[in-house]
Parts: structure tokens; C-alpha cells; sequence
């Protein structure tokens, strides 16, 4: 599942790499790898391998779960298609509350003592995905942990998670992703050693002449 997930994302080019001619992230940060899952949208076939992935998971993983919680936004779609397949209510979670109307934060019921699981596109530091928890736990919700579709496995993403006892589990990661797009002839060995470099630390620029 993991390789056939990856293959579809690099087909789509949901997640481009780009080891030699770096992406600048908002906070500034040179990146060789750009992710975009809101494109899985766009392709039906792969759509329902994602939905069929992230359904499964949640049966294996958090088989106690009565509700899913999307982000906002790029968890949204996906949680309301899970959410119909198991037929469980589905609700999403603002950044901030609105500031019009009833100030919600939380769109749908959220009721004291649900078992939540909440759906999010894309681990990097785990923030927006531990807002949602955070604010669910809130009201009361027993957040069983998120189901995501990727992650980087970034420390600092991993260390937030696990210092809030949240568990993710993905469809794919970075260390599969590479993999498969080595494989494939996408990447090799010198792009790979300069991707799992920027996984590691991020920050550290270093990467950029990283050689295999």
C-alpha cells in the first residue's frame, strides 16, 4: 500500500520533487520538496485508492472510531468521503474561530466523550493537525489520534506529536516516496541522500551539497 500510494502521488505530481533546484517554503526555508495533495482530487482512480486507504486504516488502527474531524482546509474533502463510506459524522475544524455569526471554530457536533479521529493530508511539524486535536479535545472529544495521507517523518513533527500523546498514521511517507522515484529513475542516489538530508533537519541548508 505505502509504494502503490507513493507511485501515485509522484504520478500526479502531488509531491514534486526537486533536490537541485530548491523550493522556498513560507518561512523561508529551501526545500527540494514541494506537496500538493490537493490534486488527488482532480484524478477519480486515485481518489478511491486514497479513500479506500484511509478507510482501512481507520478500521485497523482506530476501530472505536464514531466520527471524523477534518482540517482546514485540505482535510476537509477527505473526511467527508470517509465519513460517507462509513457513515459516521464528519465535521471540520477552523485555524481560528469565525469572526461572524456563532464564532465557531468547530463546524458539526462535537459532542463530549465522541471518539474522533481526525484526517489530515500532510505531516510536517504536526502544527495544524495538533490545533484540530486541541481544539476537540477542548469540548470534550476523545481524539483516538489522525489518520493522514503523508508524512515527512520530520523529528520535530514526530517530538510535537508525541509530546501531546497523539498518534498518526499515514498512507506513505518520505523514506517510501524516495524510494519508489529512485527506483522509478525520477531521482538517484545523490538526489536521495540530499531528500532524506532535508528530512533530518530541515533547517540546516547543508543538505543542499549533500553528495551520495
Amino acid at each position: 500500500m505505502k509504494e502503490k500510494i507513493a507511485g501515485h502521488l509522484l504520478q500526479i505530481k502531488a509531491v514534486f520533487l526537486r533536490p537541485n533546484e530548491p523550493f522556498i517554503w513560507a518561512s523561508g526555508i529551501k526545500s527540494p520538496i514541494y506537496c500538493d495533495n490537493r490534486l488527488i482530487l482532480s484524478y477519480p482512480d486515485i481518489r478511491k485508492d486514497i479513500e479506500k486507504g484511509l478507510v482501512a486504516l481507520i478500521k485497523e488502527k482506530y476501530p472505536d472510531c464514531e466520527a471524523v474531524f477534518g482540517t482546514s482546509t485540505a482535510g476537509i474533502p477527505h473526511a467527508a468521503i470517509i465519513a460517507d463510506i462509513l457513515n459516521i459524522p464528519m465535521g471540520y475544524v477552523r485555524s481560528d474561530s469565525k469572526d461572524h455569526g456563532r464564532n465557531n471554530q468547530i463546524e458539526g457536533i462535537a459532542q463530549p466523550g465522541t471518539k474522533v479521529v481526525v484526517i489530515e493530508d500532510l505531516i510536517s511539524t504536526a502544527g495544524s493537525a495538533l490545533n484540530v486535536c486541541t481544539t476537540l479535545r477542548e469540548v470534550g472529544c476523545e481524539v483516538l489520534g489522525i489518520a493522514s495521507i503523508f508524512t515527512y517523518d520530520m523529528k520535530k513533527g514526530m517530538d510535537k506529536l508525541n509530546e501531546a500523546s497523539i498518534i498518526n498514521y499515514s498512507l506513505t511517507d518520505l523514506d517510501t516516496l524516495v524510494n519508489v522515484a529512485l527506483h522509478n529513475g525520477i531521482i538517484d542516489e545523490n538526489d536521495k541522500a540530499k531528500l532524506l538530508a532535508f528530512r533530518d533537519n530541515p533547517a540546516d541548508e547543508s543538505w543542499i551539497s549533500t553528495t551520495a
